[in-house]
């Protein structure tokens, strides 16, 4: 009797161990779904000349005709 309740035990624990797997990709299937982007555009940040970040790119300072004389 101790064989039977022993293979049990074990199906039970094998039960309970397959039931955690799915639940954890289930949860990292949707942690994936839901995640706001994680491209390299998304995550650069900008420093304006008066120090502050921004999201957008700075403007290229535009040449005078004088800069390129000299």
């Amino acid at each position: 009797m101790a064989r039977s309740q022993n293979t049990f035990l074990k199906k039970q624990r094998e039960k309970l161990k397959q039931k955690k797997k799915e639940e954890k990709m289930q949860r990292k299937q949707e942690r994936h779904e839901n995640s706001a982007g994680g491209s390299l555009e998304a995550m650069i940040a900008y420093v304006d000349e008066f120090g502050n970040i921004t999201d957008t790119p700075p403007e290229e300072p535009k040449k005078s005709d004088e800069d390129d004389k000299a």
